[in-house]
């Protein structure tokens, strides 16, 4: 076996002056580095565990102590241990127990009988790589309670097979005005306007909510005193409380979308003078034009007035061009948006 590097500090809590030993024994025949500290009881053991200058990376603990029963003793090293964890050392009469007290936060038990080095070893850093990735998951759960409740989006957990809302955060209930408990009452079908309910069961009755993660959608949802909202959300599946979830994320877009209907309606409008402009006006305005071009070229017009048709024609000829320019603008605003 190769050398491991780490220097481990461990804390046998043991009364037993011929067992201590014989851990140590079984200790320094492993080709690793330790340091040991020792205990005889539970008082010691809370003593050594409430020094701030020590933290432990394992805790081999002697199921039977004096004075205290073995389901006291096991409670309260766990409420005294964090990230440590926790190994019973026992016999083979307190098996059992050692096997229900794996499922309290104990991390591991071995038999003093039939104890060698190599199982001692094994135990030890299989206890300690556990505990790393419990609590990696428990961080992991944590990072994802502050994701969800802290979002200033609504969030919210809900059912794939009834579609009942298991979870919402803080800002779904500032949004649509439920609070959580009426929620957890709810469907998710109950905050959709009842015009929409057909497009609710094509989407849940396809198989695209089982796939499509966080591809966006857009769709109108109804809040508890009956606004109706515009709503862009992305949605994924994942594992809460042990089943497959579905986590939606909604964003409000109705202002934006009143915005683009204002511009809409304004294109609309600027399309009604174009067209107004272009087939209304120009239609008398050529025959404006044409109508002085021919009484220039009549001869029978006093020199007089010559000039001023002219300026007449001119003018005529320098509206017709900004007509055609509000239509040319126009037809740009029309391809951009067919684009």
């Amino acid at each position: 076996m190769n050398k491991d590097q780490k220097i481990y500090s461990i804390l046998v809590v043991e009364d037993s002056l011929t067992d201590a030993a014989r851990i140590k024994e079984l200790l320094v025949e492993l080709n690793f580095d330790f340091e040991i500290r020792y205990a005889k009881n539970f008082e010691e053991a809370a003593e050594v565990l409430s020094s701030d200058d020590k933290f432990f990376d394992v805790v081999l603990l002697d199921q039977t102590l004096p004075g205290i029963s073995a389901h006291t003793l096991v409670n309260k090293m766990i409420d005294k241990v964090l990230f440590c964890p926790i190994i019973l050392l026992t016999s083979n009469e307190g098996v059992d127990f050692s096997i229900k007290s794996i499922s309290q936060g104990i991390s591991d038990y071995l038999i003093k009988e039939d104890l060698t080095a190599a199982m001692l070893y094994k135990s030890i850093i299989c206890s300690i790589e556990r505990k790393k990735i419990f609590f990696s998951y428990d961080d992991a759960k944590t990072r994802y309670s502050d994701l969800f409740h802290l979002s200033p989006l609504p969030m919210w957990v809900y059912d794939l097979g009834t579609f009942h809302f298991l979870d919402v955060n803080e800002a779904v209930i500032k949004k649509y005005g439920y609070t959580k408990e009426e929620f957890l009452k709810m469907t998710i079908k109950e905050i959709w306007p009842e015009e929409d309910y057909p497009i609710f069961d094509e989407g849940v009755n396809s198989f695209s909510q089982y796939r499509d993660n966080f591809k966006k959608r857009y769709l109108r949802h109804k809040k508890k005193n009956g606004a109706i909202i515009n709503v862009e959300v992305q949605s994924n599946i994942i594992y809460f409380k042990n089943q497959k979830v579905k986590l939606v994320i909604a964003n409000d877009i109705t202002k934006q979308m009143q915005h683009i209907t204002t511009i809409e309606a304004q294109n609309k409008s600027l399309k009604d003078i174009a067209w107004t402009h272009s087939h209304v006006v120009r239609a008398p305005l050529a025959k404006m034009m044409s109508i002085i071009g021919f009484m220039k070229e009549s001869g029978s017009i006093p020199l007089e007035y010559e000039e001023l048709l002219t300026h007449f024609f001119n003018s005529g000829t320098e509206l017709d061009a900004i007509i055609r320019d509000i239509v040319k603008k126009t037809e740009t605003i029309n391809k951009a948006e067919d684009k």
